[in-house]
């Protein structure tokens, strides 16, 4: 294993790492919340948007403050902040602590997300730019999936404060493995030269321009729709009289599909600056998402997920590929599409949260709400497609 070979490693092991605490803490923070404070979706979906609003708020700064201060110095700064918020949120015992608690580990977690999108694509040719995001995207996805999968069985087994200490551990580790990668050199030149064939049909610097704003569009409802399907997994799990450890084997089957989307996407380039793609995928989020917040049977929203997984799969591949191809200030532009990101977080749960306080008589306005939205979205999609021409 070469010099780069074995940064790009350490890379994707903290990544990896940082997926898994995050999902494992933020996803079942909400059955925390039902099950102490009785939290309905109402309240878990505005906790979600507040959440969301923040990491929006945060995460571009916090990208653009890494490359200026340095890519090991904002990830030492984010994970203190995280590993120390999540020490003091197990000792507190009040919803207002919990929530609290939740938005400073969000704001850590903005130094960190930004810096290993850009670590990984940081000083490669093009070429090699789709390879290593490929090996980024599997990472986490794996790990998220296996979290979510996971988590409710944890949670039944260690009790809630598990959601806490397992990630600080976590983040003890990914510390530890930070100053290892910190320490390492960084490759010679002849190293770091592409070993694959180049790519002759790269489009040109409008086209990538063009297709990264779409991807920045695109992204966030994708986003909006995830955000508001974790908020109100409880809900679901009580719909289904699910306890929270079936809850987490039944509602991850998207996220185990979004990774067999991510590998297939990486093995296979023809989907890159193609719009039916990602104008596809759209429609089908918009769709797969109704299904299962709405469907009556647990089947149902089995199948569901696996459109749904597949459809987010593409749009956030698509959002993280076109911002590293199309950009130099890879840390900046990673801050953006975290953004991005946060902006779905919180305005999916908003408006899922508004409607169910003025629709309080339906128990699926959330769901419908959140669906239009996505039309919105979708009309949105086409509009900034046919302005380029």
């Amino acid at each position: 294993m070469n010099l780069r070979q074995k940064r790009q490693s350490l890379c994707f092991t903290i990544e990896g790492l940082n997926s898994f605490g995050t999902v494992l803490y933020f996803t079942y923070l909400y059955f925390l919340l039902q099950k102490r404070f009785n939290f309905g979706d109402k309240s878990n979906l505005a906790v979600a948007a507040l959440l969301g609003f923040c990491y929006a708020l945060s995460s571009w700064q916090a990208g653009r403050l890494a490359q200026r201060w340095g890519y090991f110095n904002a990830l030492k700064l984010g994970f203190g902040i995280m590993a120390g918020a999540l020490l003091v949120g197990a000792q507190l015992n009040s919803a207002a602590g919990q929530i609290a608690t939740a938005v400073v580990v969000t704001f850590g977690m903005c130094f960190t997300w930004p810096v290993l999108e850009a670590l990984i694509s940081e000083n490669e040719t093009p070429d090699r730019v789709p390879h290593g995001i490929g090996i980024y995207n599997i990472t986490w996805a794996a790990t998220n999936a296996s979290a979510l999968f996971i988590g409710g069985t944890l949670l039944e087994m260690l009790g809630y404060r598990s959601i806490f200490y397992i990630p600080a551990v976590i983040i003890a580790g990914q510390i530890g493995l930070t100053l290892w990668l910190e320490k390492l050199p960084v490759p010679a030149a002849d190293e770091n030269r592409s070993v694959l064939p180049p790519d002759q049909n790269r489009p040109s610097p409008a086209r990538a321009r063009n297709f990264q704003q779409l991807a920045w569009l695109a992204n966030p409802f994708a986003y909006i729709a995830i955000n508001t399907l974790i908020a109100e997994l409880p809900g679901i799990a009580v719909k289904f009289h699910l306890t929270p450890m079936f809850a987490g084997f039944a509602c991850s089957l998207w996220g185990f599909v979004r990774l067999g989307a991510f590998v297939v996407l990486w093995q296979w380039p023809g989907w890159h600056y193609r719009f039916r793609w990602l104008v596809t995928s759209f429609a089908l989020l918009v769709l797969s998402f109704a299904a299962i917040l709405i469907a009556p049977s647990l089947w149902t929203v089995l199948a569901a997920q696996v459109f749904f997984g597949v459809t987010i799969g593409l749009i956030y591949y698509s959002s993280l590929f076109y911002s590293m191809d199309a950009s130099d200030t890879k840390s900046e532009h990673g801050g953006i599409h975290e953004a991005a990101i946060g902006a779905g977080n919180c305005l999916g749960p908003a408006v899922g949260a508004v409607s169910l306080q003025f629709a309080a008589q339906s128990a699926n306005a959330g769901a419908w709400a959140v669906t239009g939205l996505l039309l919105a979205g979708f009309g949105g999609l086409l509009w900034l497609r046919k302005r380029a021409g």
